[in-house]
């Protein structure tokens, strides 16, 4: 068996998969705030709970906003603040007593999709994180490529190409793709050049009824969405990308993307497919646990 942890800034969440993939046990619980000690100790109780339930011990994999250094094997790059500088992995394996499997959260959405979701038996796969923030993570032939700096897929933190840059990133650089690409981004776009001030799931629905400062609100996001991902094509060349977060539950962006990406692409034909998560909000703590594949 297989547990999986997704340690997410405002929630928990621990699920354990049998053998074949089945979901015996799903749970969520509140995430301690700004407690290094409590959160920690919750993903403990966790485990010892999931476990206790379904009468054996299992494999643990953990999901997490950030990344473990390679230097110094602490947390970095975490929105999650508690969790940086800390030893996390090295605290869960002292408490559970076993090796623990540690992956950013992206490559645990990307990771889970590749191996039994939308992006199932392809070769490579690139995992988009378009929600409150932007994020990626690749796999290739069902393992996570974390990177020589944990930072493969970090496709949120490279400049937007074709803007002219002047926001600055909670990173500290200009012109991150994610202040183009995230909810909040879209929703701040729309209310700079229109005026309004509506969220992004809102803008997308007056745009479907027929609101055409919301429509090319969207066509705008389209188009910057296609030129930041024709460069990870022409990197990466994936057999498919796969979306995920809020934003991806916008259906026209299959359609409407693939359609503008073209003309930024190095090929006289693209055959990457852009296609919608199977597993929407499970796909993060699913691939934590397939962190043991």
């Amino acid at each position: 068996m297989r547990i999986g942890v997704d340690l997410g800034g405002s929630k928990i969440e621990i699920i354990v998969l049998g053998d074949d993939g089945d979901v015996l046990l799903r749970e969520r619980v509140a995430t301690p705030q700004g407690d290094y000690a409590s959160t920690l100790g919750a993903v403990v109780e966790l485990v010892a709970a999931a476990e206790k339930r379904v009468g054996a011990g299992a494999t643990v994999g953990v999901g997490i906003p950030g990344a473990e250094s390679r230097v110094t094997g602490l947390i970095k790059n975490a929105n999650s603040t508690c969790l940086i500088g800390k030893p996390l992995k090295r605290d869960l394996e002292a408490a559970l007593g076993r090796e623990v499997r540690l992956a950013n959260d992206a490559n645990c959405f990307a990771l889970s999709e590749a191996v039994d979701g939308a992006g199932a038996d392809a070769p490579v796969v690139f995992g988009v994180i378009l929600g409150t923030g932007v994020g990626g993570g690749i796999v290739i032939d069902g393992k996570v490529l974390t990177g020589a700096n944990a930072i493969a897929g970090e496709w949120g933190h490279n400049p937007m190409p074709g803007e002219h840059h002047t926001d600055v990133c909670y990173c500290g650089r200009k012109g991150c793709i994610e202040l183009y690409l995230s909810g909040p981004a879209l929703a701040r776009d729309h209310r700079r050049v229109a005026g309004a001030d509506f969220q992004a799931i809102e803008i997308a629905g007056h745009a479907a009824n027929g609101d055409t400062q919301c429509e090319t609100t969207l066509q705008r996001y389209e188009a910057r969405l296609a030129r930041a991902l024709a460069q990870v094509i022409n990197i990466l060349d994936p057999d498919v990308i796969v979306l995920g977060g809020g934003l991806s539950n916008m259906d026209r962006l299959y359609q409407n993307v693939p359609r503008l990406w073209g003309e930024h692409i190095f090929s006289d034909r693209v055959a990457t497919r852009l296609l919608k998560h199977r597993h929407g909000d499970s796909s993060g703590v699913r691939g934590a646990a397939w962190l043991w594949n």
